[in-house]
């Protein structure tokens, strides 16, 4: 494959992750270990570089309570030079709770952003090493904690 293939790919496979809940050999196709993260504008948590495992273990927590995710991941924007790659792409982002965490409540927590994400060539093939989401439209955002509750609760 070219390397835009490749590379359109990789995000493709960075979308599986959590809506096919692979957190065991997806992770290891698709970061570098370290790689950074970038939720600030969603999570409001500053951006940060950790272990591979570090972040498996976070993103499972978190999406562990929802019944179902759905990322599409659409309008790339690939620049290649060299063995070093910009990804931009549009992203819509859905997360459906169950009805006994979301009670009486709306279930299903949007994104709709953009991901400003970075990869670099490896002996293995490309691999994003920073992962950059802004939100620009939010709808129900309070589902994430309630989500991120229960599965630190379901960790204990």
């Amino acid at each position: 494959m070219t390397d835009r293939a490749e590379l359109f790919e990789l995000l493709s496979r960075y979308a599986d992750i959590a809506d096919r809940r692979e957190f065991t050999e997806l992770p290891g196709l698709v970061f570098t270990d370290p790689l950074t993260i970038d939720f600030e504008s969603v999570a409001g948590i500053p951006p940060m570089t950790v272990p591979l495992s570090d972040y498996v273990g976070i993103v499972r927590a978190s999406f562990a309570s929802f019944t179902a995710t759905h990322h599409a991941i659409t309008g790339h924007v690939i620049a290649v030079d060299g063995d070093r790659a910009t990804i931009h792409a549009h992203v819509r982002a859905e997360h459906w709770l169950p009805a006994e965490l979301a009670g009486d409540g709306p279930d299903r927590w949007l994104v709709a952003g953009f991901y400003d994400n970075e990869a670099v060539r490896t002996p293995d093939g490309w691999r994003l090493s920073r992962v950059r989401l802004t939100a620009a439209h939010q709808e129900n955002p309070q589902l994430a904690g309630i989500a991120v509750a229960a599965g630190q609760a379901g960790r204990r």
